[in-house]
């Protein structure tokens, strides 16, 4: 009896685990998912955007979405064959690279990492420096994610360990901000739109801004450079070289929505997202955009020495990548991008 239960379970069983896509297979139909390191963030906008907007179903593709907490979750997913690529921060191309991981970023969405360090008003000690993060309880999207690099780097400046903060997880939208707020932190990492509401709700004149690199001036004063790669679209070089026509695709429906970006206005942009995005404040939302529309990629490109600054950043407080021989070039292509941007 108990045998002739047994068996057609294991049937289906079998059944559902042979059709489960292995990491890196092709992506049948133009089926596919992304996975986002926090979708309600200004730095990922372009993503929901070309949903929005039906440039994915344009192309033929019908493109899934999962948000998740931070870019080295979006990472885990795509390591793990839950997701097919990721909208998540070129950092972690270099990061895998060190490793001996093919991971590639095809097309660049964001020319500044838009990362502000800030200060919570209710702070346990006084912080006028980044040097006086050291001891501080600092908030990140994630440990591992963008945002802890950021962090790190900048202690590493000082001349501070990268551990001379605790790190806790913090995420990056109404979570930060109460975090903010509460004092649960003593600073943080924070992006748009969970910055500018942070402002909103204290007064901007409460909370003090140490760095802040959604300009040029400030990716010049902290990395020392015009440009530094941030958000991009990157996937497995297996999945890419199985997924030819998918991945141009998707870079194309993007460099639209990136051109997109730059002919509308920040109310216009905002009238296309998700409503709940706003956290309940529809004119900061506007507000942030606006300030952060200039970070945007204007074509998608990704620049080698912009690259190879991230390399140099990441270098000195990994020491995977810092021993590592990585050739970047190897870590991004602007191949699949529209015959005239490539």
């Amino acid at each position: 009896m108990i045998k002739r239960i047994l068996a057609p379970v294991l049937a289906v069983v079998l059944l559902l685990s042979a059709c489960q896509a292995k990491p890196g297979e092709r992506s049948e139909g133009g089926q596919l998912t992304i996975g986002v390191g926090g979708q309600p963030l200004l730095v990922y906008l372009p993503t929901t955007l070309a949903q929005r907007l039906g440039y994915y179903e344009d192309e033929g593709l019908n493109v899934t979405l999962e948000d998740l907490q931070g870019g080295s979750k979006a990472l885990q997913a795509l390591q793990g064959g839950s997701v097919d690529v990721v909208s998540g921060y070129y950092d972690h191309a270099i990061q895998m690279a060190a490793k001996d991981r093919d991971v590639q970023s095809f097309v660049s969405m964001l020319r500044y990492p838009s990362l502000v360090i800030a200060v919570s008003p209710k702070a346990s000690k006084p912080i006028e420096s980044i040097a006086d993060l050291a001891g501080a309880n600092v908030g990140v999207t994630a440990p591992g994610s963008s945002t802890d690099f950021f962090l790190k780097y900048l202690l590493g400046k000082e001349g501070l360990p990268a551990d001379s903060a605790t790190v806790q997880a913090v995420g990056g939208d109404s979570s930060a901000v109460a975090a903010m707020e509460q004092g649960r932190v003593d600073a943080a990492v924070m992006l748009d739109p969970a910055f500018s509401l942070l402002q909103q709700r204290v007064g901007a004149d409460e909370v003090q801004v140490l760095t802040d690199t959604r300009t040029a001036e400030g990716v010049q004063e902290d990395f020392g450079v015009s440009t530094y790669p941030a958000a991009v679209l990157y996937s497995t070089g297996q999945w890419l070289e199985n997924n030819d026509d998918n991945a141009r695709k998707l870079a194309k429906a993007i460099v639209r929505t990136l051109e997109w970006i730059d002919q509308h206005s920040a109310e216009e942009i905002a009238a296309e997202m998700p409503e709940e995005y706003a956290q309940g404040n529809r004119d900061v939302y506007v507000e942030s955009i606006a300030k952060v529309k200039e970070a945007y990629s204007k074509d998608g490109t990704l620049e080698a020495d912009g690259a190879e600054a991230v390399r140099e950043v990441l270098a000195q407080f990994i020491p995977e990548v810092e021993r590592a021989d990585i050739d970047v070039s190897t870590t991004f292509s602007n191949d699949y991008l529209p015959s005239e941007t490539s």
